[in-house]
């Protein structure tokens, strides 16, 4: 289904994002600049909050796919 495609494409882009926010926290942190150790904590707390978000709506919609299938994609 067309609506399945596009929710896991979706998803697949937030758990992209939310990768990319994690390499660019963990690996570069000269990106994170004048910002406090609050606001990197928080900025963590919302990367990891993004990918298990993305990470479940990925799993429910391979599930969805059992039950409706993937016809007319």
């Amino acid at each position: 289904m067309k609506a399945l495609a596009y929710l896991q494409k979706k998803a697949e882009s937030d758990q992209q994002a939310a990768l990319l926010s994690f390499d660019l926290l963990l690996e570069k942190p000269v990106g994170i600049g004048d910002h406090s150790t609050a606001d990197f904590l928080s900025n963590l707390d919302e990367a990891l909050n993004n990918l298990v978000d993305a990470n479940d709506r990925l799993e429910t919609i391979e599930w969805l796919k059992t039950v409706y299938g993937s016809k007319n994609e």
